[in-house]
């Protein structure tokens, strides 16, 4: 399998199965046991791996949410803890969701392995949350250890995707809109744009961001990314199913 071929198998999965802890009732629950309320735990445990910066770098970041949101959601989730302590808090919340969700005889380890060479492998370069959750401590679980490479994989995903969406001439909001318009409202906005037209533009900006994110898969021979994706195809089947 070449590297092309392997961005593009993978990438419903890695996009997706990150989000299945952010998603996770039991995850704000335990934000609400450390002080947070509610989507204070989001803003603050995925933006937490930036620092203690200010909320404008924390919305470059996350790309597609309205401003003053973010502002109001990373001020009052910092307030409550400092930023990198709120990122390990939250990589804690994923590695929980891990051990209650990924099946017992799904082969974890090997996942889990695959995942940390692409991640150790890849560049930084316009994904600042995914230089940020690789430098957390990875959870020794196999269970917990996949999803944090996988999270980190989708963080990388994210900002090259953010970066295509740029470069295609929409605007985020647009992108929003044509994607995942039932986010809107939890990412702050009340009213999304006119999109008609515009989702073949999206649809270029969504083959550009596979072919940028296609040298990750450099980092294993082509019988590895074949094994990387069934594996991680197979666990989004059992996740969704």
């Amino acid at each position: 399998m070449d590297t092309t071929t392997a961005a593009d198998a993978t990438a419903e999965a890695i996009s997706t199965i990150g989000s299945y802890f952010m998603l996770n009732p039991a995850t704000y629950q335990r934000g609400g046991e450390l002080g947070f309320a509610g989507f204070n735990f989001y803003v603050a445990g995925r933006g937490g791996v930036l620092g203690n910066v200010d909320a404008d770098l924390v919305t470059a970041a996350f790309a597609y949410f309205e401003p003053a949101y973010v502002r109001t959601q990373w001020e009052s989730g910092i307030g409550v803890m400092e930023p990198l302590a709120a990122a390990q808090a939250f990589a804690e919340t994923a590695a929980n969701w891990a051990e209650a969700h990924v099946p017992d005889d799904f082969d974890a380890a090997r996942l889990a392995e695959l995942a940390d060479k692409l991640a150790e492998g890849a560049r930084v370069t316009a994904a600042p949350l995914f230089a940020g959750w690789r430098k957390l401590e990875v959870p020794e679980s196999p269970k917990a250890a996949a999803i944090h490479h996988l999270n980190a994989l989708r963080e990388l995903r994210g900002g090259i995707h953010a970066a295509c969406i740029v470069a295609s001439g929409l605007d985020p909001l647009q992108a929003l809109a044509i994607s995942t318009p039932m986010m809107a409202t939890a990412f702050g906005w009340t009213e999304l744009p006119e999109v008609d037209g515009l989702r073949e533009t999206w649809e270029q900006a969504e083959e550009a961001t596979t072919a940028a994110f296609a040298y990750v898969f450099e980092s294993l021979t082509e019988a590895e990314r074949e094994e990387f994706a069934t594996l991680v195809n197979a666990l989004y089947s059992a996740l969704k199913g």
